[in-house]
């Protein structure tokens, strides 16, 4: 049955290494069951169900990427995106955490319909890569951000906006540790380095008195509070156009840097340089980042740390499949979830930061045209708090610089409309 399903000869694989390396991809992503709940708490949401919606969602998603398109990426609840739902849509723009849900649900039946309508290719080639390396290093910023903040490294301050708080306190001593822990055992090769420092921080925080001990293992809490929660009456007003166009974008962005990241490592791209069964890849993502969405968490995509799984000799849907079956598993963990701190999780943001800067190297900083709207969109995402003002005004940034620098040529029509529309919204919001 597995053979026929994955086709394990045809890809050089074999049951056993398609189940270590799926082990291998989850113990590189599970810190996500920890972060994610704790991030999107702060929203009002209930820490218990988002918990249940993050396996949920990161399992059903990993079983259709697995079953439907045969590919070994994981998926969950993507990094960045939790935050600017919660920090961004809910904290900063003070929609109800409902209203974000039903964004994030429209976000995926858009990205579904430009999957089976066949229009992702055109967004994807079409807009410029130094904006894409903008907006993916912006939301690494803007992660460092949040972690600084949820650690107490960075506070608010009256006179400069933001200031360096009490680095002596415990919080910010044991986010630091949970940082350098982090960086070690990543350079040591070590799986599950992200968790194990998260772990770690919260064993320091038990000794210290800071957290309380509520077991490890239970019933998993009830879904309730989150499922089919959404609130669909302030998707449609106009300051929520750039919120789900930030949502979309940075989905697909992902999923397709990742698709084609991981399929290059497992060598599945097609001599002709495509890559296979490629829409049913994306419709995989699109139909996760919904179902999440119902569940009551954010966007659901494509995570980059399958390249672990796939390192480890994962080549088939059957590697996706076991991510799926341990992310159900960890459903039973609900206690461990809840005593989880704030500040253990920074280190994890930080080091996600670091991976997401790192694209910034291709930029051709030779051609101001280019870089200046990169500039633009990393630095106003932590600073205005808002990945969507980000995308928002470096999409304008672009056309902008572009247009009186006599390069108005080289910029796509897709980004002249996006540009209008981004500017529509300015004006009618004004």
């Amino acid at each position: 049955m597995l053979e026929k399903l994955f086709k394990l000869r045809e890809h050089g694989t074999t049951v056993r290494t398609e189940i270590i390396a799926g082990m291998t991809t989850f113990l590189t992503m599970a810190y996500i069951i920890f972060v994610n709940p704790s991030m999107l708490s702060a929203t009002g949401m209930d820490h218990g169900a988002v918990f249940v919606a993050t396996c949920l969602a990161a399992a059903i998603g990993c079983f259709i990427m697995g079953l439907y398109a045969n590919y070994p990426i994981a998926q969950a609840p993507g990094m960045g995106l939790n935050a600017f739902f919660t920090y961004g849509v809910v904290l900063g723009m003070g929609y109800e955490w409902q209203v974000a849900l039903a964004a994030v649900f429209v976000s995926g039946i858009l990205f579904i319909l430009l999957s089976l309508f066949r229009i992702r290719e055109w967004i994807i080639n079409s807009i410029p890569m130094s904006l894409r390396t903008g907006i993916s290093a912006g939301i690494g910023l803007f992660l460092a951000f949040i972690g600084l903040k949820n650690a107490g490294i960075v506070v608010d301050n009256p006179a400069t906006f933001v200031s360096l708080g009490d680095i002596t306190s415990l919080n910010a001593v044991l986010a630091a540790v949970g940082f350098f822990i982090t960086i070690a055992l990543v350079h040591r090769g070590v799986r599950g380095a992200v968790m194990i420092a998260i772990l770690c921080v919260t064993v320091f925080g038990l000794i210290f008195g800071d957290v309380q001990y509520n077991g490890l293992m239970s019933a998993p809490p009830s879904l309730a509070p989150t499922f089919m929660q959404l609130d669909f009456a302030g998707v449609f007003e106009v300051g929520m156009i750039s919120v789900i166009f930030a949502f979309l974008f940075v989905d697909l962005f992902d999923t397709a840097g990742t698709l084609v990241g991981v399929a290059t490592k497992a060598n599945l791209i097609k001599e002709d340089g495509k890559l296979p069964r490629l829409n049913k890849a994306l419709l995989a993502d699109s139909t996760a980042t919904s179902v999440g969405a119902l569940l009551g968490t954010s966007n659901t995509t494509s995570y980059v740390e399958s390249t672990a799984g796939v390192a480890a000799g994962g080549r088939t849907g059957l590697t996706a499949v076991t991510v799926g079956v341990l992310f159900l598993l960890a459903l039973l963990f609900s206690p461990l979830a809840g005593m989880i701190p704030p500040y253990a999780t920074a280190g994890a943001l930080f080091y996600v930061a670091i991976l997401m800067l790192s694209g910034l190297v291709n930029i051709d900083w030779s051609d101001i045209t280019e870089a200046a709207p990169v500039v633009v969109t990393c630095l106003l995402m932590p600073l205005t708090f808002s990945i969507a003002e980000g995308i928002s005004l470096g999409f304008i940034s672009y056309a902008a610089i572009k247009l009186l620098s006599g390069k108005g040529r080289d910029v796509s029509m897709s980004v002249w409309v996006m540009s209008a529309v981004f500017i529509l919204k300015y004006v009618l919001t004004a």
